[in-house]
């Protein structure tokens, strides 16, 4: 997500910020050792997750899937609109290690949560 440590995989692609929107509500989403976002497309118990989408160039697709951390792999997201957008998601063993965060609705809002803790 633009502004975030993660983010220089997507400067590295060459990937351009399109908007922010939201997946349909079929989703649950971890954080892993609070340093990155798992989201999974679920049956049932599922929200909407706030995301970004960008544009990536074909080659910039290896660029991401090397940088990512362990656990996350590329994947269909199904956006709020109906769209079917290439996204990241979470291995289960990623999602199983970590501290379900659903609730948030998002990564951002989840570390927005984390600092008013501290």
């Amino acid at each position: 997500m633009r502004g975030l440590e993660l983010n220089k995989n997507m400067q590295a692609a060459h990937a351009q910020f399109v908007c922010e929107t939201q997946t349909e509500p079929a989703y649950r989403l971890w954080s892993v050792d609070d340093c990155y976002p798992a989201m999974q497309r679920v049956a049932s118990g599922g929200v909407a997750v706030a995301v970004e989408v960008w544009e990536l160039p074909l080659q910039g697709l290896g660029t991401i899937l090397m940088n990512e951390p362990p656990g996350l792999s590329i994947g269909k997201v199904r956006l709020k609109d109906g769209e079917i957008v290439l996204g990241v998601l979470g291995e289960a063993i990623a999602c199983e290690s970590g501290k379900e965060i659903t609730r948030h609705g998002g990564w951002r809002a989840y570390m927005r949560d984390l600092e008013t803790q501290r």
